[in-house]
């Protein structure tokens, strides 16, 4: 039986590997076909990435909403819905999207800048930077909670002389529709009032797996920076 329970969590970890391998392929041709470049709006950048989508895997599906900030929307966390902006010729953006691929959730985000400023560039690598020291503590802390995992992320923030901009540092990712509790925004994310240990398994008796999203923000000057993938596989 433990057997066929590993096997059974290998599956289930390449097809979340496999969906987020598609989705960093959506963002390198995005970047190969010059669709983010200044004079282009957030919408129209938001429908090209949408329309690529349906071209290479033949998707119309997204378990979220589609996200493209520039400027000084990228202070904006999740929830909030700011007016339509157009990219700068000097500027920072970035994609958050949730592309489901046979039935398997992809959340994938990335910053991309605009010109050579020294500041925005240092944002983008930055929120890299920080997610690749987030997993690491993760990996290393084997009893971590939600809670401590977001606090990790806010301290990362303050080392990187940025601020944490977002409500939460993540949340669970699987097959379409994941494990979810209906008006709880606490319980099932690295949220800083949630002590549920991350290694534990969901109500099927499965194995949770993760995203960790990091998004600094530095209000003063109007930029934020924001970098998600799986954190458990």
């Amino acid at each position: 039986m433990e057997a066929k329970v590993v096997e059974l969590e290998e599956r289930r970890a390449a097809r979340l590997r496999d969906a987020q391998i598609k989705a960093e392929r959506l963002f390198c041709e995005t970047v190969a076909r010059g669709l983010i470049r200044s004079g282009v709006s957030e919408r129209d950048l938001n429908d090209s990435i949408y329309a690529l989508a349906e071209e290479l895997f033949g998707i119309s599906k997204y378990w979220h909403k589609r996200i493209v900030r520039t400027g000084i929307n990228t202070l904006e966390p999740y929830k909030r819905n700011p007016p339509n902006l157009t990219i700068a010729a000097q500027d920072i953006l970035f994609l958050d999207f949730g592309p489901v691929f046979d039935h398997w959730e992809a959340d994938f985000g990335r910053t991309f800048v605009i010109g050579s400023d020294p500041l925005r560039n240092k944002m983008r690598n930055d929120v890299e930077a920080a997610f690749a020291l987030g997993k690491r503590f993760f990996n290393e802390s084997p009893k971590i909670t939600a809670r401590e995992l977001f606090e990790h992320a806010r301290m990362l923030a303050e080392r990187y002389g940025w601020e944490f901009g977002g409500p939460i540092a993540g949340h669970l990712i699987g097959h379409f529709p994941h494990e979810r509790i209906a008006g709880d925004k606490i319980s099932l994310y690295i949220h800083p009032e949630n002590d549920l240990l991350m290694r534990s398994l969901d109500a099927k008796g499965q194995k949770r797996h993760w995203i960790l999203e990091i998004h600094f923000v530095d209000r003063r000057r109007g930029i934020g920076g924001f970098y998600e993938e799986l954190l458990t596989v």
